[in-house]
């Protein structure tokens, strides 16, 4: 076997660990992107602990075959880099969301969801779902409500007896 083989497969074994370790990958398209933009967005996934990576289609692909997810071949032509959320479903996606409102040439082309593969309308329907820590929050808040309402009445009555 040649090194260039072993180094493909050592390649993809890692694609592999990477689309498991992940809980949502996003496909992204970046065609005609600036340096200066590519690089504004490379510093706000690191910072967000999302993997974005360039990555061969053809290596993708088959790191995917090997793991038995389907459905992604249409979106892997082209240019195509790959963001990996590992513990929150739904940052990825928020990320090249917003990256989308800021650059114009960056589309989403599809994604894998829980290891499953999605079509770009469901990525951006996963973006639109708010973050785990803001969901804990207005939960808490429903949750208080009822309980400070009636505190406020309790104190009204006892104030005006």
């Amino acid at each position: 076997m040649s090194a260039n083989q072993e180094a493909k497969k050592l390649a993809v074994e890692d694609i592999k660990k990477l689309i498991s370790s992940s809980k949502s990958v996003v496909l992204v398209d970046y065609r005609g992107t600036t340096v200066a933009q590519d690089t504004a967005l490379r510093k706000n996934f690191r910072e967000n602990n999302v993997a974005y990576k360039v990555i061969k289609n053809t290596l993708f692909k088959k790191a995917c075959e090997q793991l038995g997810i389907s459905g992604l071949d249409e979106a892997l032509n082209g240019t195509t880099a790959f963001a990996f959320s590992g513990d929150d479903e739904t940052l990825a996606p928020r990320l090249v969301k917003t990256a989308m409102k800021d650059n114009q040439n960056i589309t989403i082309k599809a994604g894998l969801y829980n290891g499953k593969a999605v079509d770009e309308k469901q990525v951006v329907t996963l973006a639109s779902i708010p973050g785990k820590e803001q969901l804990v929050a207005q939960l808490l808040y429903v949750l208080n409500a009822p309980v400070a309402s009636l505190a406020r009445a309790f104190k009204a009555i006892a104030e005006k007896n």
